[in-house]
């Protein structure tokens, strides 16, 4: 099922919901997130580039996006994972998702990748997904929320999605 390929010039998803970028100056950090819609090699993509840095306690920029224009749960149960398009700078990023079960602003289940120098496709098996400051196992059937993440180092992000979607 797509959730997104980003035809849309100011980046509103398959599923009517807005992408926007969030960074730890939420908390008082002062990493600084950009993200913007763009072609690379042939792709329309969505860009997320910025400094992530660790000062005040920071260390994270995102792209975020809710999976249900009402505010509600998607049910994502029937699928198995999910797939996207990427393209970067051979650094690691993370897939973060929310659900009904998740809290605290810091709480998610998380799966890592690498986006390397080229477009690749990606699958993350929800079993991949691990809970961050939380034990409750994930619940592909009350999702709330994906993002996309570069986090934990200082470093340059610059990551390009070019297709978000869940499998089967």
């Amino acid at each position: 099922m797509l959730i997104d390929d980003f035809s849309d010039k100011a980046l509103v998803s398959r599923l009517t919901t807005r992408w926007r970028a969030v960074s730890d100056q939420v908390m008082g950090g002062l990493s600084e997130p950009s993200i913007s819609h763009t072609i690379i090699d042939g792709h329309t993509c969505m860009r997320m580039i910025g400094d992530v840095r660790l000062e005040n306690s920071g260390g994270f920029i995102q792209a975020s996006l809710d999976l249900d224009p009402s505010g509600q749960t998607f049910d994502a149960s029937n699928f198995s994972g999910v797939r996207l398009m990427v393209y970067g700078n051979a650094e690691q990023y993370s897939v973060h998702l929310r659900t009904s079960d998740n809290v605290r602003p810091w709480q998610s289940y998380r799966a890592h990748f690498t986006a390397e120098r080229k477009w690749e496709t990606i699958q993350l098996p929800f079993k991949k997904f691990l809970p961050h400051r939380l034990d409750t196992p994930l619940a592909t059937g009350r999702l709330r929320r994906a993002g996309l993440v570069a986090i934990g180092r200082p470093f340059q992000a610059d990551l390009a999605v070019s297709e978000l979607a869940f499998y089967t």
